[in-house]
């Protein structure tokens, strides 16, 4: 039976935009790792017989009826939605879920609280969240979580129905992951890889030392922010400004051409397959460089990168324990994924379990369906690095400021049709006025 998916994601996996419009429409959902679960969800689900359509994060519940009459069931992968600041979204989505008469699936959901995983810093959400799983929980046999705190938190709000599952981007590739360490030690000429939260400042330390030591150390952001800033500078408000945190141009990282940003997981799995080691305070960062192959290593920062990293046994510490002088060459002698790869089956039967219990099918047990998906991705150009436009290639340079020029005419095509049709219309209401003075 063929079976119409209606996932939420941003934009699907073959979806392909430059960094310019990534940037310009939020391609990425603030987050470069919002895809690489969403195309690792999409790659999950599409079978032979499921045709799998990206929501684009379009959240209204006006829109209800007409994804009831075009899809069986609705798919809401999602990473710390339980947050304070992710509270009106939550409340939103009820909305729509709350219209739907289709079966609703969520997965990967988890609590974003700090690493004691504090109930009360949850308390001002409790009764969002109680309202988005009630009404899930009214379309689905369960709830499907990243990790044990989240699974707890939802216990004491009063449900039962939940499934921990972890999150579908360490199904990449199915059951099979093993990473394993290519040299017996890391040296400071290999290659390594950096990823960092913006607003933990307790790496400032950590990203000063391993700049001086590491000459092949690469920087791999995630947010819009830093995309902007790659593409056209620092923002009006931020020019000029300093910071330890590679933020501004005036980084190191930026100055000497350290940064690396990609707007497709697929790039980004390429370019992390020959490195080294990758470390830092991103979850997804981590994780992206596991599926490629690449050793990782997370310092959990909070209850959401704390409970994934637990789930799958990916090497890491409290970001609280992390001394300034952490050393790479430290952290690479420490990880040990032996209870990674030796507990990854598992962990990808429960996920399928998951999913055959809400009625949807797996790429991997449907044939060539997940080796389709792999073809089709090798065969799509997706567009490389994003570095810092002192680096710039001048070719690609110069089709930037014609992207520029060419956006920057459309807007005024589209100010002066707005300023016409403005015009008409005050000329249609004087004429009618007219019309209505004369008629006295």
């Amino acid at each position: 039976m063929h079976q119409r998916i209606l996932l939420r994601a941003k934009k699907g996996p073959f979806d392909v935009y430059s960094p310019e419009e990534t940037f310009e429409r939020n391609w990425i959902g603030e987050n470069a790792g919002n895809l690489v679960f969403s195309h690792a969800a999409h790659k999950l689900l599409r079978t032979s017989t499921a045709e799998v359509t990206s929501s684009e994060f379009r959240v209204n519940p006006r829109e209800a009826d007409e994804i009831n009459e075009r899809f069986d069931v609705f798919v809401v992968p999602l990473a710390n939605a339980f947050r304070r600041s992710y509270a009106h979204r939550l409340v939103a989505m009820t909305q729509l879920i709350e219209r739907l008469k289709i079966p609703v699936v969520v997965f990967g959901v988890g609590a974003q609280t700090n690493v004691d995983a504090d109930r009360e810093y949850l308390r001002p959400i409790d009764d969002a969240v109680k309202g988005f799983v009630s009404a899930v929980l009214d379309r689905s046999h369960s709830i499907g979580v990243r990790g044990e705190i989240t699974e707890g938190y939802l216990r004491t709000l009063g449900f039962s129905a939940v499934d921990v599952i972890g999150c579908p981007s360490m199904f990449l590739h199915g059951d099979s992951l093993r990473v394993d360490k290519r040299k017996t030690t890391l040296t400071v000429e290999d290659r390594v890889a950096l990823t960092v939260s913006p607003y933990v400042k307790s790496m400032a330390k950590v990203i000063a030392s391993h700049h001086r030591r590491y000459p092949n150390l690469r920087y791999l952001p995630q947010d819009l922010k830093t995309l902007g800033t790659l593409l056209f500078g620092d923002a009006p408000e931020d020019r000029g400004k300093k910071a330890a945190i590679p933020i501004h141009t005036s980084h190191p990282l930026f100055t000497e051409d350290k940064v690396r940003m990609f707007v497709d997981p697929w790039t980004w799995m390429d370019y992390l397959s020959r490195f080294d080691f990758n470390f830092g305070t991103r979850i997804h960062g981590t994780i992206t460089a596991l599926v490629s192959g690449t050793p990782g290593y997370l310092f959990a920062h909070d209850s959401r990168t704390l409970e994934l990293a637990r789930y799958f046994d990916i090497p890491h510490r409290l970001m609280k324990d992390v001394p300034p002088d952490v050393d790479a060459i430290e952290l690479y002698d420490e990880a040990d994924y032996s209870a990674l790869n030796n507990g990854h089956k598992a962990r990808y039967a429960t996920m399928t379990a998951f999913l055959a219990k809400h009625d949807l099918g797996v790429s991997f047990a449907d044939g060539d369906s997940a080796a389709r998906f792999d073809r089709q991705v090798a065969e799509t150009t997706f567009p490389p690095a994003v570095r810092a436009q002192s680096a710039t290639d001048p070719a690609e340079l110069i089709a930037r400021i014609q992207w520029l020029h060419d956006r920057n005419q459309e807007l005024k095509e589209t100010v002066a049709g707005f300023e016409s049709h403005r015009l008409r219309a005050r000329v249609r209401a004087a004429g009618g006025r007219m019309k209505r003075m004369l008629k006295r």
